[in-house]
């Protein structure tokens, strides 16, 4: 709930904060290639360290380093003790070494920045208009294979941040019972799909994407070992009839379908369903936003849904529970089970009506 009684002068504040925020954001960035950030915390037992000194021993000159550390000042990520030396302030440190916000600045700057210019255009078209400052396709995934090895260091380490340290559980709660052939769907680089076949040694994977992803999903797996249990199954599951073949006793999507809209949800999934008999098992693994413990990382899902508005296909976003539930019964499939996995998603097993 939103609370309106907060002081005029504290409201204005803050809106000057918003005006202002990339400001402050690429100060961040630029902070943080410079080497400021480390220079100062280097010295967080000395005493800190003066804006001449900083400036010196970096090889930067006193204005630029001065002008980034002003801005900074007032934004509490450094602050002067008694002596006038710089020190990173708690909001400082985790700017610069919290592994979970490093990976969302370098994918912010990276891949999202330019882009979001763009994002009344995108509203108003329903297609992702920022994806030209990356490439000419239609949707991100298609350009993931040729973009930048800068841009697909972001990108990926941003994905896999939030799904791999939920795989050690996942993999626990999936091979509580026998699986014999495993769908992965959404494979991308193919981690999920190496750490079953490592996990289970009788179990077949099948990884279903498109192709730039397989290419380097299969050479992942072979570099792993794993080939020979482990194959490729090409999809565009936004071209005019997609299938998927039958015969898995398990259908893996784990943070895939917020990459869609809600109807293209509802047809992957009555897809699925068809390639499914009645003893098989979906199971979707997603981060909900409406069933985070945490404001923090509400925020970050909802930033997030932004990125998929104007840079990966226009139209799709983070969802919360309610939403995906109804477009799961609505493609067929009823869930059997609806649990926590990790701090931050939910596991539903489903299964045909």
């Amino acid at each position: 709930m939103a609370n309106n009684s907060i002081k005029a002068i504290d409201a204005l504040e803050e809106a000057h904060k918003i005006a202002f925020a990339p400001f402050v954001f690429q100060a961040v960035v630029s902070l943080r290639k410079l080497g400021v950030f480390d220079k100062i915390f280097q010295h967080r037992k000395k005493g800190g360290i003066s804006l001449e000194a900083i400036a010196e021993e970096l090889s930067l000159s006193a204005y630029g380093v001065g002008v980034l550390l002003e801005i900074a000042e007032s934004s509490d990520i450094v602050e002067r003790n008694e002596l006038g030396n710089y020190e990173v302030t708690t909001t400082g440190y985790f700017l610069t070494y919290n592994e979970t916000v490093n990976v969302n600045i370098n994918f912010t700057q990276d891949v999202c920045y330019k882009g979001l210019f763009h994002l009344d255009e995108a509203i108003k078209t329903g297609k992702p208009e920022g994806l030209k400052e990356l490439g000419s396709w239609s949707t991100i995934y298609e350009g993931l294979s040729k973009l930048t090895p800068q841009q697909q260091k972001a990108w990926f380490e941003f994905d896999h941040h939030y799904s791999d340290d939920i795989f050690s559980e996942a993999l626990e709660m999936l091979f509580s019972k026998e699986r014999k052939h495993i769908f992965d769907i959404g494979a991308n680089t193919g981690k999920f799909s190496i750490r079953c076949s490592k996990f289970n040694n009788d179990v077949k994977v099948t990884m279903i994407d498109l192709p730039g992803q397989l290419a380097k999903a299969m050479a992942n797996a072979e570099d792993a070992g794993v080939q020979n249990r482990v194959s490729a199954y090409e999809i565009d599951w936004l071209s005019k009839d997609p299938k998927i073949p039958t015969g898995a006793d398990t259908i893996w999507l784990c943070q895939f379908l917020d990459c869609f809209s809600k109807s293209e949800i509802e047809n992957i999934l009555s897809i699925c369903a068809n390639a499914m008999d009645k003893n098989a098992e979906l199971i979707i693994v997603e981060t909900f936003t409406d069933r985070q413990r945490f404001d923090n990382a509400k925020f970050i899902l909802e930033a997030t849904s932004l990125y998929f508005t104007v840079l990966a296909n226009g139209n799709s976003k983070m969802y919360q529970a309610k939403e995906l539930l109804e477009v799961v019964d609505n493609a067929g499939l009823v869930v059997k089970e609806d649990k926590p996995l990790g701090e931050y998603h939910t596991m539903l097993v489903c299964q045909k009506k």
